[in-house]
């Protein structure tokens, strides 16, 4: 889309051109004749006078657009009837030919793209709060535009298939959410979709083509430099490509799945830590059993079964992979043929394994592997790829063990970055961490919180986002405590249903589960997690001074200027 809102005018002036001019043709001619018409004999025996350019523009006028007022300012001679006569079935050609010509226009499909266009253009620029610009509106993309929506989020959308931009807007957002039918991968359409705009927060680029992801993220470092650019990458090629350009975030599902296949064989706790903090909201989150140790079969050898026999060899497990092909990779051990039959489970030893991975681009073709595959070994493992979302029906029913969604991984990492941004570093410090105490904490998040997705944000002690402690703590009227600042603002102060995970300080080292005696400064950043009424309540509590007086104290002080005045001239009384 390399149009701008202008070039919708010039293309209807373009194409009504031929129409207009035959127009002001047949009315030129129409009213020149008429006014060379003789007028009728009046009594006396004599000529009317011949119509003037006015009277004759003035009858043209109307009696070419249908009114009709009858003959001015005399009844018409014969002569002049019949020139009448004539103007009026050339009008009707005339105007049949133009109406013709815009209503070919309307169905147009450049005309139609061109005011698509234009009408995107206006609401983008007319958006006056924070938005995040998604290229792509696949399922990620709908997964993540749906939890943005969630969480008071605004997107602006840029999508090449038509079909997904009409299911876009029969979608019940509670935000409008503009969206555009373009490639993602011109400059000038992601300038119209607000890419340099100062409300744009970032940039997310989902679409199924590496090559598109990587125009977008060029695109996004070259001209809007400090925005946050997440870019889904398939490909290692175009992954080391994105990164060579200062791509900070760059997500391939299949290694991170990976990550995540080798953090369940390594701690199983960190690993549904891990799913709880970064699910989507609204959903819940169900233990699975631990991956066994023991012979695993591997049915399709393409980029993600590459990833997954690598996670799997690196735990030390033997695999045999099942594929049509000879893997690049002569150590393997591989059994030439289909995983979707019987026969070739049976060769690569099914009944012996103890985990099976269906790694293929087919649904249909991963689902009969790992059937056939329980009806051999019942007691089998399974590691389900699930290449479509609209399929989750099928594979809820089959209720594998591990179900590997790229659409889900992808909206989980992008949405714990844009989100969550210590959620990142907290991560980290997880797959670090030994599996005792990952299994302590998570049972103690999900004992207070349960299993559903809990609500994870981040908070900065500063002027913008926190100006209540800010004044507070400028005024070092005393030392104040995280415990102290975690309260409901109700009669009895409960403590927030919320858990501090993280407390970066600088000049510090990053503290993990900070204590409620903790000491808060200035420039501190918290990482917490709890339930939106929290995270609501503690937003009230940073913004507000009146609420965190009664937070602090448990006193309900008089708030604005006469309140207050009246307070303090009945505390002198008092005294």
């Amino acid at each position: 889309m390399n149009g701008t809102p202008t070039s919708t005018i010039f293309l209807v002036l373009r194409r009504l051109r031929t129409p207009l001019i035959v127009l002001i043709v047949i009315f030129s001619v129409s009213v020149l004749g008429l006014t060379l018409m003789p007028g009728p004999l009046d009594p006396n025996g004599g000529s009317m006078p011949r119509l003037s350019f006015f009277h004759a523009t003035y009858f043209i006028s109307y009696t070419a657009t249908t009114i009709g007022f009858g003959e001015i300012p005399y009844a018409f001679s014969e002569q002049q009837r019949l020139w009448v006569t004539f103007c009026i079935y050339l009008s009707v050609i005339g105007w049949a030919y133009t109406l013709g010509t815009v209503f070919a226009m309307l169905q147009d499909k450049n005309f139609l793209n061109a005011v698509a266009a234009q009408r995107f253009a206006r609401q983008v620029r007319h958006l006056r709060e924070p938005f995040y610009l998604i290229c792509g509106y696949g399922e990620a993309g709908h997964l993540i535009c749906q939890a943005l929506d969630e969480l008071g989020y605004r997107a602006v959308v840029i999508e090449k298939d038509e079909a997904k931009v009409g299911d876009l807007e029969l979608q019940s957002y509670s935000a409008d959410m503009p969206a555009l039918c373009a490639d993602a991968g011109q400059p000038d359409t992601l300038i119209l979709a607000g890419l340099t705009s100062r409300y744009c927060r970032g940039v997310i680029a989902l679409t199924n083509d590496d090559s598109t992801n990587l125009a977008v993220a060029i695109a996004a470092r070259l001209l809007a430099p400090s925005l946050h650019a997440l870019c889904r990458a398939e490909h290692a090629e175009t992954a080391a490509n994105m990164a060579s350009f200062g791509t900070r975030h760059i997500i391939n599902p299949f290694e991170k799945f990976g990550e995540y296949m080798a953090l369940a064989l390594h701690s199983p706790a960190a690993y549904h830590l891990l799913l709880w903090l970064t699910g989507l909201p609204g959903t819940t989150v169900t233990r699975h059993r631990e991956p066994p140790e023991g012979k695993w079969v591997l049915c399709g050898y393409g980029t993600f079964g590459k990833v997954m026999t690598e996670a799997l060899e690196n735990a030390g497990l033997p695999v045999t992979i099942i594929d049509r092909a000879a893997p690049l990779a002569a150590a393997h051990s591989w059994i030439k043929g289909d995983g979707t039959g019987g026969e070739a489970l049976r060769a690569a030893g099914i009944a012996e394994a103890v985990g099976i991975v269906a790694a293929t681009a087919s649904d249909v073709n991963n689902l009969s592997t790992v059937v056939t595959a329980r009806e051999l070994n019942p007691k089998l493992f399974t590691v389900l790829r699930q290449n479509h979302v609209a399929n989750r029906a099928l594979f809820d029913a089959f209720e594998s063990d591990f179900a590997m969604v790229p659409a889900e991984i992808v909206a989980h990492e992008c949405l714990a970055i844009l989100t969550t941004p210590l959620l990142a570093p907290f991560l980290a410090f997880v797959r670090q961490a030994d599996d005792a105490w990952a299994e302590t904490l998570l049972g103690d998040l999900t004992g207070r919180f349960g299993w559903d997705v809990p609500t994870v944000w981040s908070v900065s002690l500063n002027i913008s986002q926190a100006p209540s402690v800010y004044r507070l703590l400028m005024r070092n009227e005393a030392e104040l405590k995280l415990g102290e600042l975690l309260r409901t603002p109700v009669t009895d102060r409960p403590p927030l249903a919320c858990a501090p995970l993280l407390l970066l300080r600088e000049g510090d080292p990053p503290r993990l589960l900070p204590g409620l005696e903790e000491p808060i400064r200035l420039g501190d950043q918290l990482l917490l997690v709890g339930s939106e009424t929290a995270r609501k309540d503690l937003g009230l509590t940073l913004f507000n001074g009146h609420t965190l007086k009664f937070v602090l104290t448990g006193q309900d002080f008089p708030s604005g200027l006469v309140w207050e005045w009246l307070a303090a001239r009945r505390q002198v009384r008092d005294a």
